[in-house]
């Protein structure tokens, strides 16, 4: 995923205006909004999560056209098709900056999938080939493990998929495992195009895997699974899909993850989110961790070797899911 600020958010003002021209006064009605209903969401099990994420590592930095890659994309379907029927594998091809023809796999998972009620999910499963923000400039061409930066994502999106397999949710979902998302241009290129990133993600939104699929809105997970993070309003997220970004912030904090999900409002990135607002115009959001003490802004280990499993944590994970699973089940 790349830093860049890319968007200029322009202010939104509402005014209310409140008359009454009645010259009959009337003894005021008392009104009540309708609570929601109480939703009972399945059990998040962070274990689980926590192997997917390690196992993916396990293979090795999963950078397109290789072993582990290859090896990760079959694990990755496997497991899913265990859970539904219906996993979806969209392959294709796409050039990278520097010319090299890369192998792609997006992977998805649909749940309830004749219905056009739908939202998705989606992160990205590939790893970054260069470790270019590593504090040692030696390890700048070394593929990084990947664990946070794309595994955390698929981790609790592998475990979801368990769940809604079992609890189906009430309207269509889909989890959207992008590839060829961290390929992008690395500190030294001479050619610094900011496309070269998300190349799995502009090509779905080019191609998706349905003919004619729209959803009422996408949430894109990024770095979801160090320690005690922090995720900020986004400013690509808040000029595409403001009123998305407030719901689900609003969820957060309603079942007490409002120290985690902030209301600070950072520079705009691009990332996959970015291609699905602009090419197919679905609001997308990005929860994304951001961190204003570090170089980058983003989590410390961003692009650097310690990108690992020793900065997983299960509480992290967990707070993300259920965020998510609270949205699906309250959805209508």
């Amino acid at each position: 995923m790349k830093n860049k600020a890319v968007i200029i958010i322009s202010s939104l003002f509402f005014m209310f205006v409140f008359g009454c021209n009645n010259d009959t006064k009337k003894p005021p009605v008392a009104t009540t909004e309708p609570a929601k209903p109480k939703v009972v969401i399945p059990v998040f099990n962070a274990d689980t999560a926590y192997k997917f994420v390690d196992k993916q590592v396990s293979f090795g930095s999963r950078v397109p056209n290789s072993k582990a890659h290859d090896k990760c994309a079959d694990y990755i379907i496997n497991i899913l098709k265990g859970y539904t029927k219906n996993v979806t594998v969209q392959e294709y091809v796409v050039t990278a900056f520097d010319g090299t023809k890369l192998k792609g796999k997006n992977i998805i998972v649909s749940f309830n999938p004749d219905t056009n009620n739908r939202i998705f999910i989606a992160s990205h499963w590939d790893s970054r080939p260069f470790a270019d923000y590593d504090p040692d400039e030696k390890m700048h061409k070394t593929p990084i493990p990947g664990a946070n930066d794309g595994g955390s994502g698929v981790g609790i999106l592998m475990e979801l998929t368990r769940l809604l397999a079992a609890k189906n949710p009430p309207i269509g979902v889909d989890f959207i495992l992008f590839d060829v998302e961290d390929y992008g241009a690395p500190n030294w290129a001479k050619s610094q195009n900011e496309d070269s990133y998300c190349l799995g993600s502009q090509y779905w939104s080019n191609n998706p895997h349905k003919a004619g699929y729209m959803a009422k809105y996408g949430i894109l997970l990024d770095m979801v699974g160090a320690p005690n993070p922090t995720f900020s309003m986004e400013a690509t997220s808040m000029y595409y899909a403001p009123e998305i970004m407030r719901s689900v912030w609003e969820t957060a904090k309603r079942i007490g993850y409002e120290k985690y999900f902030v209301t600070d409002q950072t520079s705009g990135l691009i990332d996959d989110h970015l291609y699905i607002n602009k090419i197919k115009k679905i609001p997308t959001i990005d929860i994304v961790h951001h961190d204003n003490t570090s170089k980058t802004g983003f989590y410390p280990f961003w692009h650097t070797m310690k990108d690992d499993m020793s900065n997983i944590d299960k509480n992290t994970l967990t707070l993300v899911a259920n965020t998510l699973l609270t949205i699906i089940y309250e959805e209508n």
